[in-house]
């Protein structure tokens, strides 16, 4: 377990990090957090605003009661906001908010009033702030992430291949794309720290296929690397067999039927990852409640693979699996992007 002692140079690499988002001496910052929320990075994002001479202002929401049969994990989407009218009225104001929530703003159903009035939001995932000090901030990351969304906007069709046996078709021409490389100056904008991530939300009927999971593919709604090969078979977007032996896919079957929606079983999104900084390897060194797996989404080189919520898809529920996937092949429209788990040239 580690301490929770605030540190200098984890002062600095916050003011460095908001200093790429354009705050500057004598600006108004909101920090949202809420009750449960890690306090050692509300406090460290305080620290650093005043350090850069903002005037940094609180909004603490209570932590709302537990509503579902299994804990709601990795959905990117906060819970405590409920709409309040004084909190929605302090984060619309067209400044900076940084999203200290314990789930993020990112697909919470307030986010699109309060990038309406021009606020950008900057989430700050619930990890340690070791891990975000060994990541830092990577700002050639903007370019290849940049490039990245170009290319998968232009696309027809992803279609996505494994020696496991993944053979994946994602049609993209009705999709959403987005990216985060972990700091925004654009107003009504959201981004994500640490960043690293090109993604896309398809429209219904777009996914088909097969998708192998392999040992040590990692599921973060449970932060465990999976020990045994788990056969998903996507038809029209839905999860329709679940197939494997092992801890891994009972896990897997049962944490998707508990919520009794078929919602559950729908592909959210796809993307892959682009922070060399990022490592497979480290969700192994810490326990689970010092990490969010965000490292795990944005390592160079992963398939990431979402189940649950899509709004593209007009889908809603809070079951929810972000699944990193190592040795995959990408392509669009027949054109290598990640090859065996490996970016391409131009974009690695």
């Amino acid at each position: 377990m580690f301490s929770d002692r605030i540190e200098g140079k984890w002062i600095k690499l916050f003011a460095d990090l908001f200093g790429h988002s354009g705050v500057a001496d004598g600006d108004e910052v909101v920090i949202l957090s809420e009750t449960q929320s890690r306090n050692v990075n509300v406090h460290l994002s305080e620290l650093a605003l005043i350090q850069l001479g903002a005037k940094p202002v609180h909004v603490v929401v209570t932590t709302p009661k537990q509503s579902a049969v299994v804990p709601i994990r990795s959905t990117g989407a906060t819970a405590a906001l409920g709409f309040q009218k004084p909190a929605m009225a302090a984060l619309s104001f067209g400044g900076l908010v940084i999203d200290c929530t314990l789930e993020g703003l990112l697909h919470a159903p307030e986010l699109p009033g309060i990038l309406k009035a021009g606020t950008r939001v900057l989430m700050i995932s619930n990890e340690h702030p070791e891990i975000l000090e060994r990541l830092g901030i990577d700002t050639k990351l903007k370019d290849r992430v940049k490039a990245s969304m170009k290319l998968m906007r232009g696309a027809r069709t992803m279609h996505v291949t494994s020696a496991a046996g993944t053979d994946l078709t994602i049609d993209l021409e009705k999709s959403v794309v987005g990216g985060g490389w972990g700091y925004t100056t654009t107003p009504g904008t959201i981004t994500n720290w640490p960043g690293g991530l090109c993604l896309a939300f398809p429209a219904r009927n777009c996914v088909n296929g097969t998708l192998v999971l392999d040992t040590g593919d990692q599921n973060l709604t449970f932060k465990r690397y999976l020990e045994q090969p788990v056969h998903l078979t996507i038809e029209n977007d839905y999860v329709r067999a679940i197939e494997g032996d092992g801890l891994d896919c009972q896990l897997m079957r049962d944490a998707i039927s508990v919520w009794e929606d078929e919602e559950a079983y729908a592909t959210s999104h796809v993307g892959w990852g682009m922070n060399h900084q990022a490592k497979w390897v480290s969700m192994a060194h810490y326990d689970r409640g010092d990490h969010n797996g965000t490292e795990q989404r944005v390592f160079a080189g992963n398939f990431l693979f979402s189940t649950g919520a899509n709004e593209i898809a007009k889908r809603y529920t809070l079951g929810h699996f972000d699944i990193p996937m190592r040795n995959c092949s990408i392509q669009l429209d027949g054109t290598d992007i990640v090859v065996e788990g490996k970016l391409v040239d131009q974009l690695a």
